[in-house]
């Protein structure tokens, strides 16, 4: 069977994608025609290290939700809305501005900005907050979540981070985190053996991932500050796809140590197991709902792989989708609205969304080999991985289709994203 056949493939042995420590690069290969002229004036400053400017405007572009001013076509450089002269600004057709100051106040850095409505001639948001020089781009990246959120009335999703599965060659295998820009990339683990399928927990401070380093599966949950570790599932057979429950105290797992691939949750208090499907064919990919009383899961027992639901302290397993000829790795939206899956039809993967509430499927991307959808904590994009004859990489996609950016890693490939909390 050819599910059979790609679950062992992602179970046992991974893909081998080339890359160590590569630098992130984000391409909008298509963006929203409403989108919104905005200007981040470079904030007056004392030489600090991280230009707050340019990770703002970098922020914002990316979203596709705002049309940037060039730098090089500002009147001025103005840092307090007292300094701005509207007139120019609202000649240039901009509707939104952003201005800001940086002071060196000894061991620390005092940041301030306000985001002002050009035509109002009036503030929108205005904060002032204290940082250190190691956090001057986790500040940046608060106040791209804090404008994003003014103005689209969505919560921002730029202070987050990504996990990734990387490896240099067949024998050199690493799990990777970086923020959400790519910058500050740190290595997790390391193994000669394959890594794969990262899962952040619900306070993003672990992970945990499937190694094959002992030559047999197991599953870990690493402490992210730490990098302290523990096994917490080495069964006979396959022990994958590791799923993290809302309230951080379960994993749902796959399991074949009674035989077929079924879908188990493991108390992580008590090590107790709780098995929710019993059938004879494949059950993988398990994924909580976000009020923790359901789980989605792939399996081929209608005779190609489908979504189906069941609850998490077990009961009736029922068929969810019913379109196209492959329909897995489901994932919740964050808010429970939608499920993000891989949609295949004559051979054709792509990224799709389902609506829960009516059941109708909106299929994103254009494949031909699409996988490992995992929502922006905001719910707005959707990371996912792909791959264009021998190359893989990172894309990612508004839930309504919209705006697609492609996320290139210089150097090598990367696979199988996870978009933190």
């Amino acid at each position: 069977m050819v599910f059979l056949r790609t679950v062992l493939l992602f179970l046992i042995i991974g893909w081998l994608t080339p890359m160590s420590y590569a630098a992130l690069t984000i391409e909008i290969t298509e963006g929203i025609e409403s989108a919104l002229p905005l200007a981040i004036v470079p904030f007056a400053t004392d030489n600090n290290s991280v230009n707050i400017r340019d990770v703002v405007n970098a922020d914002l572009e990316r979203s596709g939700f705002f049309k940037m001013m060039a730098e090089q076509n500002m009147p001025a450089r103005p840092s307090t809305a007292m300094e701005v002269d509207f007139k120019n600004w609202q000649a240039l057709g901009q509707n939104y501005m952003v201005v800001g100051k940086v002071n060196n106040t000894g061991n620390q850095y005092d940041v301030q900005f306000q985001l002002i409505d050009v035509y109002k001639g009036s503030q929108l948001l205005g904060y002032r907050m204290t940082s250190s020089a190691d956090d001057l781009r986790r500040t940046a990246h608060h106040i791209s979540d804090l404008i994003f959120e003014k103005l689209t009335g969505k919560k921002g999703a730029f202070s987050g981070s990504i996990a990734y599965v990387t490896s240099n060659g067949p024998n050199n295998h690493e799990l990777q985190i970086a923020d959400a820009d790519g910058f500050n990339p740190q290595n997790v683990a390391s193994s000669i053996e394959p890594l794969m399928s990262p899962s952040w927990s619900p306070d993003a401070k672990k992970i945990a991932y499937v190694s094959f380093e002992h030559k047999t599966a197991a599953i870990y949950i690493q402490t992210l500050a730490t990098g302290q570790r523990e096994k917490v599932a080495e069964f006979p057979g396959i022990n994958g796809a590791p799923s993290w429950s809302p309230d951080g105290t379960r994993l749902a797992l796959t399991l074949s140590k009674d035989g077929s691939p079924d879908i188990y949750i493991l108390n992580l208090n008590d090590r107790s197991l709780l098995k929710l499907t019993k059938s004879y064919e494949i059950d993988t990919e398990p994924a909580w709902s976000p009020d923790g009383r359901n789980v989605i899961f792939t399996s081929d027992r209608g005779g190609k792989p489908q979504l189906y639901i069941v609850p998490s302290q077990g009961g009736s397993e029922k068929r969810l989708t019913f379109s196209g000829d492959y329909n897995a790795r489901g994932s919740f939206s964050p808010d429970g609205k939608y499920i993000a899956m891989v949609h295949g039809n004559g051979g054709n993967y792509r990224i799709a969304v389902m609506d829960v509430a009516s059941k109708a499927i909106n299929v994103l991307t254009q494949g031909p080999a699409d996988e490992s959808p995992s929502f922006a904590p905001n719910g707005s994009m959707i990371l996912y991985a792909s791959k264009k004859g021998r190359t893989g990489f990172l894309s990612a996609v508004s839930i309504d289709g919209k705006m697609q950016q492609k996320l290139g890693f210089t150097g090598g490939e990367v696979r199988e994203p996870a978009w933190s909390p």
